[in-house]
């Protein structure tokens, strides 16, 4: 191709990703980070309390720990529009980060880093996650930034557990390939970063610790569409909590064996794709932002030579279709289609193609870690962030 040709195609690609995220997704108007920007500035500037703060016209309010408020109190220095201006930046910068880490080297042809950028703000998990001003792709960054060695690994797993208590399953990613010591720095990361949130806030911290922690309807109803979660997919079927124990369990099992599988052959990229998937399912509220976590999975699925599935997959994630169920999410067509993103993730956790597909290893970190036991293979280090030698690109 050549290069008039190329930015031609580039152009029109990009007009098009503008047309999409204008016309097709629902606008969400930065709803989180309002309630965020109204809960932090209740209890700086109005003596309130972080978990009675409610939006008002909603009967939404902050459900993060309080270490989480703590690091969004710069938001007062700037306003309101301020921090919609500052998420927007953060979490572009987030992107470019994740995009030349776990999303690096798509089989995406020349467009390169724009043509992967607009494949990825298409996805429904990416924009929604803009457009309500949400953290899960500044979290994201911090955990894949973890994957290298060093005596701060585990430091960033450690940080974004105190902020959202969903990254702490990293931790048992850590564990089960070996990496010890990164997961007692990460263990130790999350208590002295929630000991700050503590002595900021004690009041704060007992209410979400002893009671917010644990009430699931504050955050909305277990059965709205937007939840993509086994709990989410049981709530639309009318299962019994019980069933979703038993759910999560097995869930669970399947996620450490596959992620042994991954890390006895040194695929450190599997086995932390396979986190993020097991994430999505077993926490009580998965909403559709929340996916950005399942997002490797699919690109590493990409790269393996699965391109095929891989593009069904992204058109589905792309699609919002799990919104026509949105007024009615009951019946088996609400727990079938309605959960179209939970099979997704259920899939892909059970039918993950092993390292055996040529995918190269990356990385030991601290003991036969990453991604290895002991007694497998060994390799290398090499961060997520840290580019090593250039692997020739996938054409096409």
């Amino acid at each position: 191709m050549t290069r008039p040709r190329q930015l031609l195609g580039t152009v029109v690609l990009v007009a098009g990703a503008v047309l999409f995220m204008v016309v097709v997704p629902y606008y969400r108007g930065w709803f989180d980070l309002h309630i965020y920007y109204g809960a932090v500035d209740n209890w700086i500037r109005h003596d309130g309390r972080i978990y009675d703060y409610v939006l008002p016209g909603t009967a939404y309010g902050f459900t993060y720990p309080p270490f989480a408020a703590v690091c969004m109190l710069p938001m007062l220095l700037v306003g309101d529009t301020g921090a919609v201006v500052g998420c927007v930046l953060l979490n572009a910068a987030a992107s470019v980060l994740l995009l030349r880490g776990p999303l690096r080297e798509l089989p995406v042809g020349r467009g390169g880093l724009v043509v992967t950028g607009c494949l990825f703000v298409m996805l429904e998990p990416v924009r929604d996650t803009f457009s309500l001003g949400q953290v899960n792709l500044l979290l994201m960054a911090l955990v894949y930034a973890d994957s290298g060695r060093g005596r701060f690994a585990g430091v960033g797993i450690g940080l974004a557990t105190a902020f959202k208590l969903t990254p702490g399953i990293f931790i048992g990613y850590l564990l089960l390939t070996g990496r010890r010591r990164a997961a007692a720095v990460a263990t130790g990361t999350a208590v002295a970063a929630t000991m700050i949130g503590v002595l900021a806030a004690p009041r704060a911290s007992w209410v979400f610790w002893t009671r917010a922690l644990w009430d699931t309807h504050r955050v909305g109803a277990l059965d709205y569409a937007s939840n993509q979660s086994l709990q989410g997919a049981l709530a639309r079927l009318g299962a019994a909590r019980p069933v979703w124990v038993l759910a999560v369990a097995a869930v669970l099992v399947l996620w450490a064996y596959r992620v042994r599988r991954a890390a006895a052959v040194g695929d450190n990229e599997a086995a932390m794709a396979l986190t993020g998937l097991a994430a999505c399912l077993v926490s009580p509220v998965t909403w559709v932002h929340h996916l950005v976590w399942a997002v490797p999975a699919l690109a590493l699925l990409a790269r393996t030579g699965r391109r095929a599935v891989a593009a069904a997959l992204y058109v589905v994630l792309c699609s919002s279709v799990v919104w026509l169920w949105r007024d009615d999410p009951s019946g088996v067509d609400g727990f079938l289609g309605g959960s179209a993103y939970v099979w997704i993730c259920l899939g892909l956790l059970a039918l993950w193609p092993q390292a055996s597909s040529g995918l190269p290893s990356h990385g030991r970190a601290d003991g036969p870690g990453p991604g290895t036991v002991r007694g497998a293979g060994r390799s290398p280090a090499r961060s997520w962030f840290v580019r090593g030698p250039r692997r020739p690109r996938p054409s096409g």
